[in-house]
């Protein structure tokens, strides 16, 4: 294991930022930090790369534990939102300072700074200065020098929070090519989900301070443990439900006025347990009142609103009850759905496979 954190905790007066945090985070593996503003995900990142030190617990990089090294000394680079490159230097320079620093021969550092720049397409940028870069090029020369020096554990703090939406999209490759040429160790912060989704081995969901969730970006997303995972990762129905019927095979739900539907099975859950049936708009299908598929899960409904978004459509729609309901429709292929006005008459519908029952 590369990094390892063991109950780690770190308070301010009585706001405690981390608490009794556990992780085990292996080489090679892109691990992100998510979680809203104030959850403690910087703050652990922090006391990771030594500016900030933990009131409890232990920090242990390849076994060996971190307490009292500072970070000058620790063989880890953060890359930070604002990329903090001195405007007076070239590109080249400020590549190559960490390597001045560590009292590198210019003969050591010039092929380095080299290799380094062209593993981010930026060799022929040497020469040019910050204010002659664009934002997404600034950020490849802030990545470029933290990776210089080879550290065993890269950290990125927002590190596309700066860059407009068509430069984050183009930089979530680059770096997604970039860890798997390089082969380091990347912890990320974010807030952004759909970024941590598309970039991760695994994640850990953080709220107030815990960790709520550790996993493969498909299993939180498919498989979130509770109401606040389920909520914070994308757009999520979540409705109410009692179990009426637990097999191997399925659990039968019962969502009071609406009646009973069919779930998934899911261990250990017994008759009369109340929890939340966990429901994602792209798995519940719209079709015209009486044209529905033969699905055991569906309810007649009216569309309140319609949102086209090009590739897809979301809908919101009130069932029979008074209850409302996310919806997407793709819009393009073989799948291309009817669209649907305000006040249409609809039959929503899911698989009896689909969804997810939280307890």
């Amino acid at each position: 294991m590369l990094l390892e954190l063991r109950n780690v905790t770190r308070r301010f007066g009585a706001l405690a930022a981390v608490q009794a945090v556990s992780l085990d985070i292996e080489a090679g593996e892109f691990f992100t930090l998510l979680g809203p503003s104030g959850c403690g995900k910087t703050t652990l990142l922090r006391m990771i790369a030594g500016f900030d030190a933990p009131d409890q617990g232990d920090i242990l990089l390849e076994g060996a534990n971190l307490a009292g090294t500072p970070p000058e000394r620790r063989p880890v680079h953060t890359v930070f939102q604002s990329y903090a490159l001195f405007p007076h230097m070239s590109v080249a320079d400020n590549v190559g300072f960490p390597l001045l620093m560590s009292r590198r021969t210019r003969e050591e550092i010039v092929p380095l700074v080299r290799e380094a720049l062209a593993k981010v397409h930026l060799a022929d940028k040497a020469a040019d200065y910050p204010h002659e870069l664009s934002g997404g090029q600034k950020q490849r020369v802030a990545l470029a020098r933290a990776l210089v020096n080879r550290p065993r554990l890269l950290l990125l703090d927002e590190p596309l929070g700066a860059l407009d939406a068509k430069l984050r999209e183009e930089m979530r490759s680059e770096l997604i090519r970039l860890q798997r040429d390089v082969g380091i160790t990347f912890v990320f912060v974010t807030h952004a989900q759909t970024e941590a989704l598309a970039l991760s081995h695994r994640i850990a969901v953080m709220n107030a301070g815990r960790v709520e969730q550790v996993d493969t970006p498909e299993r939180i997303y498919e498989q979130p443990v509770n109401r606040f995972v389920a909520e914070f990762i994308g757009t999520c129905n979540l409705i109410d439900a009692t179990v009426a019927a637990a097999t191997a095979a399925h659990l039968g739900l019962d969502l009071g006025t609406l009646g009973e539907v069919v779930a998934p099975a899911a261990p250990g859950i017994a008759v009369g347990e109340r929890g939340t049936l966990a429901l994602r708009p792209e798995q519940i299908r719209l079709s015209a009142r009486g044209h529905a598929e033969r699905l055991r899960n569906q309810f007649e409904a009216t569309v309140r609103e319609s949102l086209y978004l090009g590739d897809v459509t979301h809908y919101s729609v009130a069932l029979a009850n008074g209850r409302t309901l996310q919806a997407l429709a793709a819009n393009s292929g073989s799948a291309r759905a009817q669209l649907f006005s305000t006040g249409d008459a609809v039959t929503v519908a899911w698989r009896h496979d689909a969804g997810h029952f939280l307890r």
